[in-house]
């Protein structure tokens, strides 16, 4: 697959959104937006009204989160099933499948292969033939801590304990609620841009309360470059995300790659720029938006090397990277359905409407151990 670089992502900004800017200004910006999400499912995004100084106390707090030692982590475990998604995950646990690949696994009746540790990885025999699957399979080197709203009874939070990391549920609470503010002003804009009647959007608007959206920190640590190019284990490989929209907060260190709908063997890379966000369109915002906005199909690769580890007795190992998502779902029970103006002679009714909850469940069915290993869909 080619690689581009990031002059092929549109950039959108939203400050007439975050700053009472005239209507006129703010009907343009919600089309550029929605042009980049028609075109392309992705845009990097300005304007969103999240302070640079609250990005990098977040980006700091999330440095001491995996600098603690293993065990103190571990007192926040994520659990062995696949709810509550909340707390901590350990690097090598984790595995992400792409929806196309777990319709093909349901439709040869097979369930998705099992995640082995990284000490004794082997790829299983009925995928060895496929590349792509061998890749899906790895253990991803990454390491995590699920957040979500604290009046959500399905999703309890699981946390650290205070004395572990003093101010850490404080800040990240607050932090998640500030980035449902800029969640809801994408939906703003994606209502204005969609030209939606006064009641979808109130109805759209309600659908996204808050309380099911996700805060992921995550730090994929330094590791052999050798590894990594030898699948032995993998960074985040193609997916897609469930929900309605994710955007992600990057370090300088990069890695993040979209795939090109308009040239689907080339993905782009995307370019960290400071105090902007990566935002992807996901499953559910396609299904609103009855295919108008594709869900974006993206992944985390080989990052650039550490140029301290070149001695030629050192193994060449890539740099730290951190960064962090948010993801935007419907409340859990909702019913997604597409959007009446997207309903057109020309783009007849794609989908069905769905519960979240049923489509999040159908996905997840794959992605949990039966010993407890945990599998999940990725960022």
């Amino acid at each position: 697959m080619s690689l581009k670089s990031d002059p092929f992502i549109p950039l959108v900004d939203l400050s007439p959104f975050t700053h009472e800017g005239a209507p006129e200004t703010r009907v343009k910006a919600s089309r550029d937006f929605c042009n980049a999400c028609r075109n392309f499912g992705f845009a990097n995004v300005i304007g969103h009204g999240v302070s640079e100084s609250m990005l990098q106390e977040a980006f700091s707090w999330s440095k001491k989160l995996f600098d603690l030692p293993h065990e103190e982590k571990m007192k926040a475990p994520h659990p062995a099933s696949s709810m509550p998604h909340r707390g901590y995950s350990p690097p090598g646990l984790e595995k992400v499948y792409s929806r196309d690949d777990l319709e093909e696994y349901e439709s040869k009746g097979q369930q998705a292969p099992s995640l082995r540790k990284i000490q004794d990885f082997k790829v299983p025999e009925h995928i060895q033939s496929s590349p792509v699957l061998i890749l899906l399979s790895l253990p991803i080197a990454q390491e995590s801590y699920e957040i979500g709203s604290e009046h959500n009874p399905p999703q309890p939070n699981i946390w650290l304990p205070e004395e572990v990391l003093p101010g850490y549920r404080e800040f990240t609470t607050t932090f998640y609620w500030e980035l449902d503010k800029a969640a809801k002003i994408i939906l703003e804009a994606i209502a204005l841009g969609l030209n939606l009647t006064k009641d979808e959007k109130k109805e759209f608007l309600q659908l996204h309360s808050g309380h099911n959206n996700q805060l992921r920190l995550l730090h994929y640590p330094s590791i052999e470059a050798e590894k990594l190019r030898q699948q032995v284990v993998g960074r985040m490989p193609p997916h897609q995300d469930w929900s309605s929209f994710t955007f992600l907060f990057q370090d300088d260190v990069g890695g993040l790659e979209l795939l090109d709908p308009h040239s689907p063997n080339s993905f782009i890379a995307a370019q960290p720029i400071p105090g902007a966000c990566i935002l992807n369109v996901g499953d559910m915002l396609q299904r609103f938006t009855n295919g108008t906005f594709p869900s974006a199909m993206h992944r985390v690769t080989l990052p650039p090397l550490d140029s301290t580890s070149q001695a030629k007795s050192s193994p060449t190992i890539t740099r730290a990277r951190y960064s962090i998502p948010y993801f935007v779902a419907p409340d859990n029970d909702s019913l997604v359905e597409c959007l009446s103006s997207c309903i057109t002679a020309d783009q007849p009714k794609k989908y069905e409407p769905v519960k979240f909850s049923e489509y999040g469940e159908w996905l997840s069915k794959h992605m949990y151990k039966d010993d407890g290993a945990r599998q999940t869909n990725g960022a």
